[in-house]
């Protein structure tokens, strides 16, 4: 935004030369704003705010979902790691709402909108590629607060690996072409994974961590795409800073969903990351734990399929 509002200026009254509005403490009125220059046509709306204040927005949101509206909501500080801001300002159960939007279609048959939570740099510019793309209907850009730490390339180029995000769900790091598990999430939470996954390494475990950006994206793919990402019954931890749902689907009947089932704290980001185990080290203890679980969860069906054949 900084970078833009350099190369233009703010529309003022009397001054309508500049490309960029200032609405103020008003999200829905600026969603409606947005809505109705799409409408008008010949320019491209971008409108921004908290994450948690989508609530508000959601009427507007909505409409541009009914109307194939390609508008481009951008939403930052998207999670419990505002921090001194406190939960107020914390969006927990946002992405959860947003992304029911995703499981709908237009009247005219379209996704109603594509939500996008990208995992570092390079999956932002793909975000804002596919955004630009996107003509029959709204897209949404999930943000973090915070810095995040750019994933490692894995064939050369983080842009080039980064633009198989255009799938919706792709492997951003691995150690062995079968993995003993595959660990989920998108947004912020993938780097996490990538640090455990390397600690997991260390001890025999073959890791393979995948960046769902988009539910919706992925599951239009090929029926032999998706399951190469996501084997079907493979075990799956998944990692979300939102409501466990935001990943459940992805991770599968036999899969496990760390999350957040409250409200957030007032805190530095680093300390509520500590707290609420959001760290490469609780994960990899979740693994732990999770693969006894899996085991049991496989034992079990197989009693059920020798007792259904019996």
């Amino acid at each position: 935004t900084n970078g833009y509002l350099k190369k233009t200026s703010v529309i003022q009254r009397g001054d309508f030369s500049g490309k960029f509005l200032q609405i103020g403490v008003s999200e829905l009125t600026m969603g409606a704003i947005a809505n109705g220059m799409a409408l008008h046509g010949g320019i491209i709306p971008a409108c921004g705010t908290f994450f948690v204040f989508s609530d508000y927005m959601k009427p507007a949101v909505r409409l541009a979902a009914l109307m194939g509206l390609p508008v481009k909501f951008i939403w930052t500080h998207d999670a419990f790691r505002v921090g001194e801001d406190g939960p107020t300002h914390q969006p927990v159960e946002q992405e959860a709402q947003i992304r029911l939007l995703e499981k709908m279609k237009s009247p005219e048959g379209h996704r109603s909108i594509l939500v996008l939570r990208p995992a570092d740099s390079a999956e932002t510019s793909v975000a804002w590629k596919l955004a630009l793309e996107n003509k029959n209907s709204p897209t949404a850009l999930v943000l973090s607060r915070q810095n995040i730490t750019d994933l490692p390339a894995q064939n050369g180029s983080r842009y080039n690996d980064a633009l198989l995000a255009e799938r919706g769900a792709y492997v951003v790091w691995e150690n062995g072409e079968t993995p003993d598990l595959v660990l989920l999430a998108n947004g912020s939470e993938v780097s996490t994974l990538v640090e455990a996954a390397e600690a997991l390494a260390e001890k025999k475990l073959k890791a393979r961590v995948v960046s769902a950006i988009s539910e919706a994206l992925f599951r239009e793919q090929p029926k032999d795409y998706q399951e190469s990402i996501l084997p079907f019954g493979a075990p799956v931890l998944g990692l979300t800073a939102g409501l466990s749902v935001s990943l459940e689907s992805l991770a599968g009947p036999l899969g496990k969903v760390i999350g957040m089932d409250r409200f957030g704290a007032s805190a530095p980001y680093k300390v509520l990351d500590e707290k609420f185990g959001y760290t490469a080290s609780n994960v990899v203890a979740h693994v732990d734990t999770y693969m006894k679980e899996y085991k049991e969860m496989l034992r079990r069906v197989g009693k059920l399929q020798v007792g259904g054949a019996a």
